[in-house]
């Protein structure tokens, strides 16, 4: 049926041995009211988003997902009877009553912020944002206001911020001129802005430099279809990513954030226009300022109306914050561990998530389920939780786990987008004006120096002369026996007046000319 996804099937009692014969589907009505995806480590999540994936690639719905063990790359080559769950799968498929089962290829874009596994992801320091930029950053409340300013001085200025150094020439603009522009825009202390420059050269180092520049990512280019009308899933490479989890984090908000912005409003289409799965989504939450989980919660609320279903896998509901949560309508809990007290609470407020069966003990069964097992709630017609049922997963068409480096490298060649994104295009920008503008300062101090070094020489000449003048005549005074009071005085006059004008000629940049002309002679003299 193409109005809904299949997932597996439920069975008639609480029992992992019993039979499976009620089918659970994900109708793709309601796949845009989101979804989580949770469990221990090891249960089968990873499957689960795979065969979601599969599903809603096969439905003609683009879809994204990060792949931070790296396995998801399976997804681009068809399983194989070779493959040592073979048996074990066919086994699972005549259980669950899956007759159409078949081992099957998808359409994969790979992508990689490193530029490494797939075609290189880039988004400008403008499309970021201050916000975003803050918190991947890490800045205090008063680094981010310093970086507000930057951002509106770039506005007013006409200046791109396209890239790193982009910022990081602005920075240092900000500092030389925070004099007048903390008149204007409140404090601009010097401490915040080494601050925010030494996080700049931390990021740079990590190699998140790369991810900022040009050509940026077109959001157009996730949602393609292949020529059979199958949505292209969009593989993030995420293993060596997840070493820089704040970047990783930053990232996928970002992109949630700019189709929320981009998008027009559909409604509630039949089908998602995009479907989104956020791997480890614990890494967005953790220590996050309260603005920024409000962030996430507003845009999970409304990019339902643009048509993108976001999924969040996470090994614990507990790790996504309730307000967040309580937009997931779509949900697949794999099995969770209770050693501790806070397990115990932890599975007990799991469970509290799901509508009730009275068929079913829904704490002991997040608790039993097995591998590749889950207890599910999808939503049904208008929009109403189903109740708990324990079911088993399907299995993948795709193959499990990833696929060789040669066969990757084939599928990227292979990919429509190839090309498009290697080359690193570098146009004028906050950089390039900003040291345009200094360039220019340059040349016309340059230029007015010498244009007021003869005036300079001109004046040192005249006091050298009137010195001499003075003392000639103090001399013939003193020789023609006159008093030296009247000479002197008439003669300290004369040099006096001459002093004082050479004194004046020092606060000038004449004089700074002078002084900096002797001192240089003398020094090259030694």
């Amino acid at each position: 049926m193409r109005d809904r996804i299949f997932i597996g099937s439920s069975s008639s009692g609480s029992s992992s041995g019993a039979d499976h014969a009620t089918p659970q589907h994900l109708l793709l009505k309601y796949a845009n009211r989101h979804g989580l995806i949770a469990g221990a480590t090891g249960t089968g999540k990873t499957v689960t988003l795979q065969i979601l994936a599969e599903s809603f690639s096969a439905a003609g719905v683009p879809v994204i997902l990060s792949d931070v063990k790296g396995d998801l790359s399976g997804l681009g080559k068809a399983g194989s009877a070779s493959f040592k769950l073979h048996d074990a799968f066919m086994n699972r498929a005549a259980r669950i009553g899956f007759d159409d089962y078949r081992y099957e290829a998808f359409p994969v874009t790979f992508w990689d912020l490193y530029g490494e596994a797939g075609h290189p992801v880039r988004s400008t320091i403008t499309e970021m944002g201050p916000l975003l930029l803050a918190r991947l950053l890490d800045l205090s409340e008063a680094q981010e206001g310093v970086l507000n300013i930057a951002f509106r001085v770039a506005d007013e200025e006409g200046m791109a911020l396209l890239d790193l150094k982009d910022l990081q020439a602005l920075l240092v603009w900000v500092g030389e001129n925070r004099k007048a522009l903390s008149l204007r825009y409140g404090n601009v202390a010097t401490a915040s802005i080494g601050a925010i420059q030494r996080r700049l050269l931390m990021l740079e180092g990590q190699g998140g430099a790369r991810f900022f520049g040009e050509p940026a990512l077109a959001l157009t280019d996730l949602m393609l279809t292949d020529a059979g009308g199958r949505g292209r899933i969009n593989i993030l490479a995420a293993d060596k990513l997840m070493r820089a989890p704040r970047l990783y984090a930053t990232f996928l908000l970002w992109l949630l954030s700019e189709l929320f912005e981009e998008l027009p409003e559909v409604g509630d289409p039949e089908k998602p226009r995009l479907v989104f799965f956020f791997d480890e989504a614990h890494l967005l939450f953790d220590d996050a300022p309260k603005v920024l989980v409000d962030k996430v919660e507003q845009v999970a609320r409304l990019i339902r109306s643009k048509g993108v279903g976001v999924y969040f896998v996470t090994q614990n509901p507990a790790d996504v914050p309730g307000d967040v949560l309580g937009q997931l309508g779509n949900r697949v809990q794999h099995a969770l561990r209770a050693y501790t007290a806070k397990d115990r609470r932890d599975l007990a407020q799991a469970a509290q998530n799901y509508r009730d069966n009275p068929a079913l003990d829904i704490e002991d069964a997040i608790r039993e389920v097995g591998v590749g097992e889950a207890v599910t709630s999808m939503l049904e017609a208008g929009g109403v939780p189903g109740m708990a049922e324990r079911t088993l997963i399907r299995p993948p068409a795709s193959q499990l786990g990833p696929v060789d480096d040669a066969l990757r490298a084939q599928l990227i060649a292979a990919s429509p987008l190839a090309g498009k994104y290697d080359a690193v295009i570098d146009r004028e920008s906050a950089f390039e004006i900003l040291r345009a503008r200094a360039a220019a300062a340059t040349r016309e101090a340059e230029a007015a120096e010498k244009q007021e070094a003869p005036d300079a020489v001109a004046s040192e000449r005249e006091y050298r002369a009137a010195r001499r003048y003075s003392g000639a005549r103090v001399a013939r005074s003193q020789s023609q026996g006159q008093p030296s009071g009247g000479g002197s005085r008439r003669g300290d006059s004369v040099g006096t007046a001459f002093a004082k004008s050479f004194a004046r000629q020092l606060g000038t940049q004449s004089g700074r000319a002078v002084v900096r002309g002797l001192l240089g002679g003398l020094f090259r003299g030694r």
